[in-house]
């Protein structure tokens, strides 16, 4: 049996990013190394679409968010926290370990933070330090209004911190465009690689506020010192071996086109939301993101045994929710190296399953409905 990896994080990887990962290791404090690094960051660069530097840090994007926090905010500094999810959440989480007063503003499960919530707590927080916010939620599917948040940070002493681990290199993110200030992403999700890597773009406005960081509080994480160290290599020993590989699964995504991505990803997405709510299965997410499609679990349907025979009849392991929604949900992804026949695989091993646990429905509906998706999109044919 062949097993499809459908989750949103980690996703999975071209074969030939694997071929580079199976390679010897080599030296990395070599001239070789540093150009192959200078030539990652160039296309990080183009990924992110921004002129500003990209920083990369050997830990998963939760390192990037740490990262963010650390060198950006001193203890007693207030940062306003946008949640609408697990991964809002740990913004808060982050800046209470270190010691900056998070201002949470919250939404229920399922919902987006409305801009105007934002423009409101800066209104009531003049001297809010920062706003931490995610880009797609990835626990509940949730794609926030980032160009909105944008425009309205900018205008204060603020700066714009952003999850955009499950976000960027899927869905549009125009980190300059938008007014991003550090923008963390990590290499596990549309990036194609396996988990290891963070990636934090940094502004002007950022990094004149790292510069004037006072000393301690940080060691490893040390974005001034990685910035000043970008040019030529990094602070510490990286996973050189990961870099190296995302050298491949990036000239991928050029060759592409980041613009034909993002386009290609929305159609699935809308392929995947179609499928799921002809088969009779309800969104969960109000505003979705298009890297996960996230729906509920039918009443009377146990939502933890569903993706149990998923994953042991047909090899195909979706994600179910996290924490409170865990056996509400199922979180199916759609970014990287997944295309419209995957995302039709999945579908078809959902009815599969959902019909022998007795759900009602047309076998076959989910399937045709995404299919119809992706025949209106198709150009037409010449004669």
């Amino acid at each position: 049996m062949k097993f499809r990896l459908f989750t949103p994080g980690p996703s999975p990887v071209p074969e030939e990013t694997l071929l580079e990962l199976a390679k010897p290791v080599p030296y990395h404090r070599t001239p070789e190394f540093r150009q192959l690094l200078k030539e990652v960051v160039e296309d990080l660069r183009y990924v992110y679409r921004t002129k500003n530097p990209v920083v990369p840090l050997t830990s998963s994007g939760t390192g990037g968010m740490e990262a963010a926090v650390a060198n950006c905010l001193a203890p007693g500094d207030k940062a306003i926290c946008l949640i609408s999810g697990r991964f809002g959440e740990r913004w808060r989480n982050l800046c209470k370990a270190f010691r900056t007063e998070p201002i949470a503003v919250v939404v229920p499960d399922g919902q987006a933070v409305p801009p105007e919530q934002l423009a409101q707590a800066l209104k009531q927080h003049p001297d809010a330090r920062a706003v931490c916010c995610t880009l797609s939620e990835t626990s509940t599917g949730v794609a926030n209004d980032v160009a909105a948040f944008g425009p309205i940070v900018a205008n204060t002493p603020a700066l714009l911190l952003v999850d955009a681990i499950s976000a960027l290199g899927v869905i549009e993110c125009e980190t300059d465009e938008w007014h991003i200030d550090i923008c963390v992403t990590g290499s596990q999700k549309a990036l194609m690689l396996p988990p290891g890597l963070a990636f934090l773009s940094v502004s002007a406005k950022a990094r004149e506020r790292i510069e004037r960081r006072e000393a301690g509080g940080v060691f490893y994480f040390d974005l001034k010192k990685a910035l000043a160290k970008l040019q030529e290599d990094t602070p510490y020993t990286p996973a050189h071996t990961l870099i190296r590989a995302l050298r491949v699964s990036l000239k991928r995504i050029r060759a592409e086109g980041i613009e034909t991505i993002w386009a290609k990803q929305s159609r699935n997405a809308a392929a995947a939301r179609a499928g799921f709510q002809a088969m009779g299965l309800e969104l969960f997410a109000a505003r979705p993101s298009d890297g996960l499609t996230v729906v509920k679990v039918p009443a009377g349907i146990d939502g933890s045994a569903l993706l149990s025979k998923l994953e042991k009849q047909y090899g195909m392991k979706l994600a179910g929710g996290q924490d409170h929604l865990k056996g509400k949900i199922i979180r199916l992804a759609h970014m990287g190296y997944l295309d419209q026949f995957d995302v039709l695989a999945a579908l078809a091993g959902v009815e599969l399953v959902l019909l022998e646990m007795g759900f009602p429905m047309k076998v076959g509906s989910g399937v045709a409905a995404a299919q119809q998706v992706w025949a209106q999109a198709a150009p037409a044919r010449q004669p």
